[in-house]
């Protein structure tokens, strides 16, 4: 029951409510409280609201009284925000949920007029009195009856009561403010437990207090279980008792208020009655919010369970984290030593280089030195003859020797440098830049639904992560089954988180799913979006036939540079003596379709070319010259029809300004049949249609031709039956 202790303190006092009434706002307040926040509005200032006698003392002249009365002739310095009329509360600035309570400053009457109440008595309201809830701030000026117009809470003040015998731990005072300490004696008349120290300090024996009855707490507490309930009466009529309850202003009424008051021509039930109904409400409403209360706790426990994860990963993660960072230090140690190793090596075949060649020329230059002696004794000789004998040969020698010292015998070996460079800076990069990577693959992605839709036979879909996901995203992949329950195909890789798939087939229900993806893998599929295609371009009171009517203009990214755009890229013209090709914006491959072009200009007898094209058709040359466009050409005086470069049909019957070029597309007998004013030109076109295909054109500078689409069937023309096997997008 700790947790109810909040709803049993008054918002004002922070105490336990005492006398409570009911707000018009449904909030409750303390009786004294409620005469403590009484402020008077400015239009109360009359002769007999401002006069001052001895048996009409305001409200604040009596808390000035009672203010006095709390202070000893040695001021102990204690201050409170207003004084208590019958049951004071502990006085404070700020109630613990904080509203913060002063009273109004009112002017000091003369000393003289300051008199005590009769005891059990209470001073009078002043008229015009207003008072705010210090809840909701509402406020509400009082009427005659002042405070009594409003009902007491004998309900909740049972509650309190019932709360308060229920606690059996011993009493403490009300007026320590930091750690109370135990009570020592209580006050009848203000209903307060107070210790020795705030005994001294708060209620002196002196003064109006002086009169007061001061017993032991317990014998306190046993009063205030036993003190008297009092019967609940009607706040019109005092001396009437609750009986009935006004349906429509929803409060309990008294007999005499039926009679005579404003409730007589209302709808009134038993009280009792009514009792029982409101019991059975708001039993059904607890069990409603006992459910919420036990998922609350329930989450609470998952919350806790979180925080012991949390914190046995955390000493986990911790631990590897450090496991890691020690085999990295490990490897570099290792390494450490193998490039220390090799520096070694370098340094031992540096000095062997160096040594073998000092000693290489320490033997030569002994062996030179030698030489160099002998002929210089050899020179000294006086015998000539002898000296010829071995001159030639010495001469040699010392040429050949001098030879040996000119081969780079001079030169050293090796240099003292080594020529070994570590190159520690991309490694001590990564080090910077290492770092925690994702090692989970994405959430499913959600699919935005207020941004899903279907446009003709276009669909756009939207999807973000989840609001809590955390884990990187490199891409998302979009899949898309077939429109007629075959198996799902991706449509779309990429960062994007919209994406409007064109080309489907009109009057079709396609199935749509996302996931998305990082270097750790593909994550889980999100939620399956069902879309329907349009089924008609029309208002259903315009359908004239069971073709299927769709909207569409002229694709401006698909077609050849020098096509001119106006009107709504429902007109085209083109700026090239060459024929150019422009695309409708939506594909074809089912249903039947017709839509006409009307020549707007039309000089020195060109060939437009109309009909329909893969996405693929060449631009730069006339309609029907690849084989990836089926069209009709026509010029002033006759037509073809062009497949491939092959032209076929030739009928006379040409066009001028004004003239209407029609294409009817019937996917059902796999046919496109052209028509001229109205006129069909020509046999069947072309047969055996089947796939995806676009409304298409090519024409050069002397035409202009204006787009004409979402028309019926012609009435001469009938649709056959479906084809079995249908068509394949």
């Amino acid at each position: 029951m700790d947790e109810m202790e909040e709803e049993l303190k008054c918002p004002v006092c922070g105490s336990f409510y005492r006398e409570p009434i009911i707000l018009p706002c449904s909030h409750n307040i303390c009786l004294a409280c409620a005469r403590n926040i009484l402020v008077q509005t400015p239009d109360a200032e009359s002769p007999q609201s401002s006069r001052a006698s001895g048996s009409g003392v305001s409200d604040y002249d009596y808390l000035d009284l009672d203010k006095m009365s709390l202070y000893s002739e040695a001021d102990s310095g204690y201050g409170s925000y207003g004084g208590f009329v019958s049951a004071p509360t502990t006085p404070c600035q700020k109630s613990p949920n904080g509203v913060r309570v002063f009273p109004p400053t009112v002017p000091q009457p003369p000393p003289q007029q300051h008199l005590l109440p009769q005891p059990g008595s209470l001073p009078p309201i002043p008229r015009n009195s207003c008072i705010t809830c210090p809840q909701c701030h509402r406020s509400l000026i009082l009427d005659d009856r002042g405070l009594r117009g409003f009902p007491k809470n004998r309900v909740l003040e049972g509650v309190v009561d019932r709360y308060q015998q229920s606690k059996a731990a011993a009493l403490k005072c009300q007026l320590c403010e930091k750690s109370p300490k135990e009570a020592t004696v209580m006050c009848e008349q203000c209903d307060v437990f107070y210790c020795d120290p705030c005994r001294l300090r708060c209620h002196p024996p002196r003064g109006p207090l002086a009169k007061h009855r001061l017993v032991p707490p317990a014998q306190g507490r046993i009063s205030r279980r036993t003190s008297p309930r009092k019967i609940s009466t009607c706040t019109e009529h005092e001396l009437e008792n609750l009986s009935m309850y006004c349906v429509q202003c929803k409060m309990p009424v008294c007999y005499q208020c039926l009679e005579e008051g404003k409730h007589g021509t209302h709808e009134v039930k038993a009280l009792g009655a009514m009792w029982k109904l409101h019991k059975g409400q708001l039993s059904q409403a607890l069990n409603g919010l006992s459910d919420r209360a036990t998922e609350a706790k329930e989450f609470l426990v998952q919350l806790r369970n979180t925080v012991q994860h949390i914190q046995e990963n955390g000493v986990e993660f911790e631990a590897c984290l450090v496991a890691q960072c020690d085999a990295l230090i490990d490897a570099l140690n290792r390494r450490k030593a193998q490039l220390l190793s090799r520096v070694n090596k370098e340094h031992e075949h540096k000095l062997k280089v160096v040594r073998d060649q000092i000693s290489h020329c320490t033997v030569k230059l002994r062996q030179t030195t030698g030489l160099m002696e002998y002929c210089l004794e050899v020179i000294k000789e006086n015998d000539p003859s002898g000296f010829l004998q071995i001159s030639d040969a010495l001469i040699r020698r010392v040429h050949m020797t001098e030879s040996q010292w000119g081969k780079g015998t001079l030169t050293p070996r090796m240099t003292s440098d080594f020529d070994l460079t570590l190159d520690s800076g991309p490694l001590l990069q990564t080090i910077h830049q290492l770092d925690f990577v994702q090692m989970k693959v994405p959430a499913a992605p959600m699919l935005q639904l207020e941004e899903c839709c279907t446009q003709n036979n276009s669909a756009t879909l939207s999807w973000k992560q989840p609001p809590l996901s955390t884990i990187a995203v490199e891409g998302y992949i979009l899949e898309l089954d077939d429109g007629n329950g075959g198996p799902f195909r991706e449509v779309y890789v990429g960062i994007e988180t919209i994406c409007t798939v064109d080309g489907l087939h009109f009057n079709s229900t396609y199935k749509s799913r996302v996931k998305a993806f990082n270097a750790s893998g593909v994550g889980q599929y999100s939620k399956t979006l069902i879309m329907q295609t349009s089924e008609t371009g029309l208002p259903p009171c315009d359908m004239q036939s069971i073709g299927t009517v769709a909207w569409f203009t002229f694709d401006t990214a698909s077609a050849h540079p020098d096509i001119i755009f106006s009107n709504d890229n429902l007109t085209v013209s083109c700026n090239s003596y060459d024929d150019r090709v422009v695309m409708g914006n939506s594909a074809f491959s089912r249903g039947v379709h017709y839509w006409e072009m009307t020549v707007d200009r039309y000089d020195n007898h060109p060939d437009p070319a109309f009909g329909i094209a893969r996405g693929d058709v060449l631009k730069d040359v006339m309609l029907g010259k690849d084989d990836k466009a089926w069209a009709m050409y026509v010029d002033n005086n006759r037509s073809w029809f062009m497949h491939n470069n092959s032209h076929t049909n030739r009928t006379d019957g040409g066009i001028s300004k004004g003239s209407t070029i029609g294409v009817l597309l019937d996917f059902t007998r796999r046919i496109i049949i052209f028509l001229i004013n109205d006129e069909q030109q020509g046999p069947v076109a072309f047969e055996g249609l089947e796939g995806v295909y676009y409304p298409a054109i090519s024409l050069n500078r002397n035409v202009q031709v204006t787009l004409h689409t979402g028309l019926p069937i012609p009435d001469f023309y009938t649709p056959g039956e479906a084809d079995p096997t249908g068509s394949v997008c």
